[in-house]
């Protein structure tokens, strides 16, 4: 376990709130801009938000370093919240979840969309293909499985897979030149 975000959260782990108000500055803004793309309403992504590190400070000391970056696991949790959050008031409105490509997947300056890209989702998902990028919309922003996928597109589940490592593997290329 190397560097600062790893220190923070073995402090907070131990209870030190200090530690966990630095995670909650360093990564609140980017965990925003996705939980925002996902959910689609400001007031319900800072709720979700709030939520996500609540869930995150009940359960750091689950944290597991061998199993990835702290950022990784608390956007998992901030991602799944949110997907949490859309399948209950779409259940209880009776309405579908709206497709986030028309979001996420911008060309134009949008000052919204810039302030909440925190990570850089829309430059990294641009230089995906289009088939990657709906496996990925699928899969992440919206929560199905790939057995989902597969029912919903109609396609092979084998192509699902492969399109989804093929996209992963391009996020985990253009990750590593980032850092």
């Amino acid at each position: 376990m190397e560097g600062i975000e790893f220190q923070l959260m073995a402090k907070a782990a131990q209870g030190e709130t200090s530690a966990f108000e630095q995670i909650y500055d360093r990564y609140s803004g980017a965990l925003f801009g996705v939980i925002l793309k996902v959910v689609n309403d400001q007031a319900g992504a800072e709720e979700v938000l709030q939520d996500s590190f609540v869930k995150i400070w009940r359960s750091i000391a689950s944290y597991d370093a061998a199993k990835g970056r702290p950022f990784t696991w608390m956007l998992n949790i901030a991602r799944n919240t949110a997907i949490d959050r859309i399948r209950t008031r779409d259940h209880r409105e009776g309405s579908k979840i709206q497709r986030l490509d028309t979001h996420v997947y911008r060309t134009g300056t949008d000052p919204m969309t810039a302030a909440t890209d925190g990570i850089g989702m829309d430059k990294v998902m641009a230089g995906m293909s289009v088939e990657q990028r709906e496996v990925i919309d699928l899969a992440y922003y919206q929560g199905y499985s790939q057995q989902e996928i597969s029912e919903r597109t109609g396609l092979p589940l084998g192509t699902v897979k492969s399109r989804t490592r093929a996209a992963l593997s391009h996020l985990r290329t253009v990750l590593k030149d980032h850092r």
